[in-house]
């Protein structure tokens, strides 16, 4: 009987000491794939801030003014004046210029039914 009671215990020391390898196992494979995530955020990160420098480059005044003067015929710009700016009823398209939108009687709302709390 003392045989077959240690059998049995070393089954189960042999089963947890495999139970315990498969979990480390497996906390290792996640910590790799945190890792991993980890350097994927820190090189999109890096490429932001690199996005971000070369933006400003790009973006500097002297540099724009330098431009503008390079292809003024080409572009056309000019200084905007303060009798250029326009109020809204100054606009070519008005929204009651526009045609009325025609309706449909399947589209309107059903004003006989109250839903939920709402009263009408």
């Amino acid at each position: 009987m003392l045989r077959t009671v240690d059998i049995i215990l070393i089954a189960l020391m042999a089963l947890a000491a495999a139970i315990t390898f498969q979990i480390k196992f497996d906390a290792e494979k996640e910590l790799d794939k945190v890792k991993d995530l980890e350097a994927e955020i820190r090189l999109e990160e890096n490429t932001i801030d690199l996005l971000k420098a070369d933006w400003s480059l790009v973006n500097q005044p002297a540099r724009l003014q330098d431009l503008e003067e390079a292809y003024h015929e080409q572009l056309g710009l000019e200084i905007m004046e303060a009798d250029q700016i326009v109020t809204p009823s100054e606009l070519p398209a008005l929204v009651v210029d526009l045609p009325p939108a025609e309706t449909d009687d399947a589209a309107s709302p059903d004003t006989t039914t109250i839903t939920g709390a709402v009263d009408r």
